[in-house]
This record gives C-alpha cells, structure tokens and sequence, in this order.
C-alpha cells in the first residue's frame, strides 16, 4: 500500500455513469482518494503503469477485456492489487480473474462497507473471497496445484506457520496477522513466504482455498 495517507485507486470500467457512481462512493470513505479512470482495459494497463495506484477497481467485461488486463497488471506491476468488480457471478469467471492475478472479487452492487473493506484488505495484500464461494472453488483452485497431496504439504509447517495459514486463511491480511501474533511485519513476510514453498505455490488465493479445503479458517482465533 501508499506509504501517503491515502490509498489510491483506479477505477475501471466502461460505462461512464457507473465510474461516476464509482467515484461518488470512493470519495466519501475516508482515507480513500480516486487516482484516474479508465474505459478499456489498454487504458487500464497504461494509467496504472503511469500513475501507481494502490489498488486498480477492475470491470472484466469492456474492451479489451479486463481479464487480460489483470494478467498483464500482474506480471508488469505486481506491487498493484486488482480488485474485480464486476456482474459475472459464474465460477469460471471468478477462477479465470484470481488466476489471473486478482486479489479479490466482487459482484456490482455489493454494499459500501464490503467495497471498502475489500479495497483495503487487498491493499494490504490480503484475499477477498466469500466463504461459500471458496467451497465452490476449493476443489478446483486445488486440482490445478502442482499436483502434490494437500495434507502432506501442511504436514511440513512449523506450529507458527499454521498458524499464520489459519490467520491467512480466515481473511486477514499481513498488517492483521501481524498485529494478531504480535510479530514485525517482516517476521510475517518471511512466514508466508515459507508458506508458500512448502506448499509450492506463489498464489495466495491458491494457498488459501487449499488450506480452507483442509478445514482452515473457519473462525479466526481470537486475539
């Protein structure tokens, strides 16, 4: 995230009134500042490349599509997260955008407090995914990991490696993981990091749906 007071965003999408409405909402949560707008995702590339938001607000159905978008804002800027806000609530859709790089998913019209919650969990590095959407996706998001048993893999964590994975697993981002443990927030990057390669992935969405597959997450310990 912006080391400025505010986190910066990008919206994208091509309908003009909807980036209005966009901007309406945006700009009445505090701490909250809209950078630019794009109507294509060319222009949505381009803009973030350019002006660095922290978080890029991604329709997948205009031109260009915003799922090539996502893809290539992943692999040309991936200090930036993509939150998807779009109408697609088909899990083709929503695996094909985490796939592609997006920390989070939303549906159009999702209430004011689930945007802005979203917005600053995935900007603090942090999945945004709905707990029945990643029972539906689990098995899938797993069959398509390097192939290696789940249980084994976890069997290779640390005590507190599992128990950032079940922090990460009930939703919460580094900053609040960090906070939870009473760790630094490097001693928390280096734990995920760990994370990641005993499970061999560098997908955090991935991570997460195959530790909630495990039983994972269901409530967060409290602090």
């Amino acid at each position: 995230m912006s080391t400025g007071t505010n986190l910066r965003v990008l919206i994208a999408d091509d309908h003009a009134g909807f980036r209005r409405g966009m901007c309406t909402l945006l700009s009445s949560l505090p701490g909250v500042e809209v950078i630019g707008e794009a109507a294509s995702g060319d222009e949505a590339v381009s803009a973030a490349n350019a002006r660095l938001p922290d978080v890029v607000l991604m329709d997948l159905d205009m031109p260009g599509g915003g799922l090539a978008a996502t893809r290539r804002l992943a692999e040309e800027a991936p200090h930036v997260a993509v939150l998807v806000l779009t109408m697609s609530t088909e899990e083709q859709a929503v695996l094909a955008a985490l796939q592609a790089g997006a920390r989070g998913y939303l549906v159009k019209g999702a209430a004011r407090t689930e945007v802005e919650r979203a917005l600053r969990m995935v900007a603090d590095g942090g999945v945004v995914i709905g707990s029945a959407l990643a029972q539906r996706l689990s098995a899938i998001l797993s069959s398509s990991g390097p192939g290696a048993a789940p249980d084994a893999d976890l069997a290779q964590l640390t005590t507190r490696e599992r128990e950032v994975l079940e922090l990460m697993s009930a939703g919460l981002n580094n900053v609040e993981i960090a906070r939870r443990l009473q760790l630094s927030a490097k001693t928390i990057r280096n734990l995920v990091s760990s994370i990641f390669g005993k499970l061999r992935s560098s997908n955090r969405v991935q991570v997460v749906m195959r530790a909630r597959e495990a039983g994972l997450g269901g409530n967060p310990p409290a602090p």
